[in-house]
């Protein structure tokens, strides 16, 4: 890994706050795999030196001029979507995510590779009860950027979805649909990936680039890899969709239209979330007893943890510990 995550600590809670903004004491942050974009130059660069870290569960320790949504104590979660100009016509139509003012929490600003964080409080959620805060974290932009992914795949009722990859956002996925009677096949290069998605539940599960067992009805594309489009494409029903899940992903070979796109198939993004999304699915989450596997690490050790999540044959999510309840 060419960079290491840059740990800018903040000692002291007495920091000047913005109005809506409150400050969090982080308890948990999860290693996503942008974190690795960010941290290794694949995205342009926002901020320089900006601490990375965008699935942060904390409690309020100070709260800016016009704050009244979170209590001072209260566990929230801060996640990879901070903030939208709430203007313009993609935010006034209910389309924030696609907002060109948009920022975000680990690459616009300093995230939660630290003690603490700020958040506009409108863009940080309650954390169910049901889960505490090193299974929490993941669910803050892993669960929430698969949840999006679901929709926009449009599984159909019992139908079968593919899975690209099998890491922090994929395990929780799986369980979502899962938990609604759809038949999930995972495609991974990792062999203890492999074994965790048939402990889940998983119809199968094979490499990366392996054809897929039965024909798929949708599928979600969550590793970063451009070449595994293709044989994504080619196991879809006449019909299905493919969602691509990652902010960042490298270049897609040339499509033959009579092989990867023909019959109405359907090859969509995924951008980030709304918040709609976020409630949503926490909701959800909390309903159907989804639960993240993670492995924790210090914060001490986030590099670790980071490369841990580069290797990709992982178990769930990797969540550092930053300070305790």
């Amino acid at each position: 890994m060419a960079t290491g995550p840059r740990l800018n600590w903040w000692k002291s809670p007495s920091r000047h706050l913005a109005g809506g903004e409150v400050l969090v004491k982080v308890l948990t942050c999860g290693v996503c795999h942008t974190d690795l974009h960010v941290t290794e130059g694949d995205l342009p660069v926002h901020r320089k030196h900006v601490t990375p870290g965008h699935e942060i569960v904390g409690r309020v320790v100070a709260r800016g001029p016009e704050t009244q949504r979170f209590a001072l104590g209260e566990r929230i979660g801060i996640p990879w979507f901070r903030h939208a100009c709430g203007v313009c016509k993609f935010c006034r139509s209910g389309h924030e995510n696609l907002c060109s003012h948009s920022v975000y929490t680990g690459w616009d600003h300093d995230g939660g590779y630290a003690e603490y964080v700020t958040v506009p409080e409108g863009f940080a959620y309650r954390i169910p009860a049901r889960f505490d805060s090193l299974t929490a974290a993941p669910l803050l932009c892993a669960g929430i950027i698969g949840y999006r992914a679901f929709e926009r795949a449009n599984v159909p009722a019992g139908g079968r979805l593919g899975l690209y990859g099998f890491g922090g956002s994929a395990h929780i996925t799986a369980q979502i649909a899962l938990a609604q009677g759809i038949e999930v096949h995972v495609f991974t290069r990792g062999k203890d990936a492999q074994k965790f998605a048939l402990e889940l539940g998983c119809a199968s599960a094979q490499g990366a680039y392996d054809p897929s067992p039965v024909p798929l009805d949708s599928a979600i594309m969550f590793a970063p890899v451009g070449e595994m489009v293709l044989p994504a494409l080619a196991s879809l029903v006449p019909g299905g969709t493919l969602a691509l899940a990652g902010i960042h992903m490298s270049d897609v070979p040339t499509l033959n239209y009579q092989d990867y796109l023909f019959h109405e198939k359907t090859l969509t993004s995924v951008e980030s979330n709304t918040r709609r999304d976020g409630e949503e699915f926490l909701t959800l989450a909390d309903r159907l007893d989804i639960e993240p596997a993670v492995t924790e690490y210090p914060f001490e050790q986030a590099d670790q943890a980071l490369r841990h999540v580069k290797g990709g044959n992982i178990k769930g999510a990797c969540v550092l510990r930053v300070s305790k309840e």
